[in-house]
């Protein structure tokens, strides 16, 4: 018998949340397959199994779990059922029968196949995520993977088709409680503890998208042929972050006890909202990285959120953050710090405003941006200059080429 202990995930987490079980109490598993799932501070991890044989729960999903705790028991000494085999026999034979009869003597097998293949009418670990914090239940999708599994496509579908059903009951008083996920409870503590620990200010500023509208418009079906990846704003905004960081180190900076850490290198935190609450993953040195490549890994960071792939690396460190609240349709914020980060930039929604330029009024695509800093190591006249480098960058492009006006450094004046 062999026990399934909670590994350690890192060295500042001691306890986890066993989130579910990915297979049957009784179920006969192969080796490495996927046990259970545990969800930590910020990530979920899969166990999977040290051993071939036969699976005993000690745990139950929704407990929380030291360090060490078993979790189920695998008894290597049982053997591989073979009933499966034998009764597939006697079905085939059936296949003489009226037609009638035939899909109903093929469902036995299938019910068993689930069991032993864990495929057949059963969701894949990112479908069954998906359709769990969805709300829909498993047996009412229709599988379209090999065997009948229920894929991932299949799983979004059914979430969002889900809107679609009736309305709920006309003056309903019902309620329900459910318990605060280990990443949700750990987002509020942080949350609570950068308010309360930092002196928290926001400053706002205001930019004017056309040459990036029209950089993405000219170029951006030959960026993503060549790059296999849209020209989206977020890599235009964290060079333009990476830029203006190296003229004011402090925003970039971060307290330990009695000492100011500057960084000389960019590890950009990009805010990714996963159905369980937001995460944000971390971009390495972003001020070496071309737009392509920082494109490349905001989409494979934001599917790895969608799917709860992200692992404990992936959003460790981290000396700025960028949120982009515009895709959900926000105009203006003030977003919290992410500790021990003294800065996070908000970015918002693009709208058509009126704005007076050269003395005419003309529309432009605007975008408000908001920086909030921590007054401790950051004073007024830095973080306004920081927002105004951002801008600046953003509204001249050109200038993220050489990190200064090519005419400027010509002349250098």
């Amino acid at each position: 018998m062999t026990e399934v202990k909670v590994p350690s995930v890192a060295e500042s987490i001691t306890e986890v949340t066993l989130s579910r079980f990915l297979v049957a109490e009784g179920d006969y598993v192969e080796l490495d397959q996927p046990l259970c799932e545990l969800e930590t501070d910020k990530a979920s991890q899969e166990i999977p199994s040290p051993v071939a044989g036969t699976v005993k729960f000690v745990a139950s999903e929704g407990d929380d779990l030291k360090v060490g705790a078993v979790i189920c028991t695998v008894d290597e000494s049982a053997a591989k059922p073979e009933g499966a085999a034998k009764k597939e026999e006697p079905k085939a034979e059936a296949k003489a029968e009226p037609k009638k009869e035939e899909p109903k003597k093929e469902a036995a097998p299938a019910k068993e196949e689930k069991k032993e293949t864990y495929a057949s009418g059963t969701p894949s670990p990112a479908a069954k995520k998906i359709l769990d914090e969805g709300g829909v239940k498993n047996t009412s999708v229709k599988g379209t993977g090999v065997s009948g599994r229920v894929t991932k496509e299949d799983a979004i579908n059914a979430v969002r088709n889900k809107a679609n059903l009736p309305n709920k009951e006309a003056f309903s008083r019902n309620e329900r409680r459910e318990k605060m996920s280990r990443l949700r409870k750990t987002i509020s503590e942080r949350l609570v503890y950068s308010k309360n620990s930092t002196a928290m200010l926001t400053t706002f500023n205001e930019v004017d998208m056309t040459a990036i509208n029209a950089i993405r418009a000219k170029y951006g079906d030959t960026f993503k042929k060549k790059n296999e990846v849209g020209l989206g704003m977020m890599s235009f905004f964290t060079k333009a972050v990476t830029l203006a960081l190296e003229k004011y180190p402090a925003v970039n900076a971060s307290i330990e006890e009695n000492e100011i850490i500057y960084h000389d290198y960019s590890d950009i935190s990009i805010a990714v909202s996963t159905p369980k609450g937001l995460v944000v993953p971390v971009i390495r040195n972003a001020e070496s990285l071309t737009l392509a490549q920082i494109e490349k890994k905001v989409k494979e960071l934001a599917i790895k959120g969608r799917d709860g792939g992200l692992t404990m690396d992936d959003m460790t460190g981290g000396t700025f953050t960028i949120s982009n609240g515009g895709v959900f349709g926000s105009l203006m914020s003030t977003p919290i710090i992410n500790p021990p980060q003294t800065a996070i930039l908000g970015m918002h929604k693009v709208q058509d405003r009126p704005m007076a330029i050269d003395g005419q009024v003309v529309i432009r695509p605007m975008m408000y941006v908001a920086l909030s800093y921590d007054h401790r190591i950051i004073d007024g006249k830095e973080s306004v200059s920081f927002l105004v480098a951002v801008k600046d960058f953003l509204e001249n492009p050109h200038k993220m080429l050489l990190g200064a006006d090519p005419v400027d450094l010509l002349l250098d004046i």
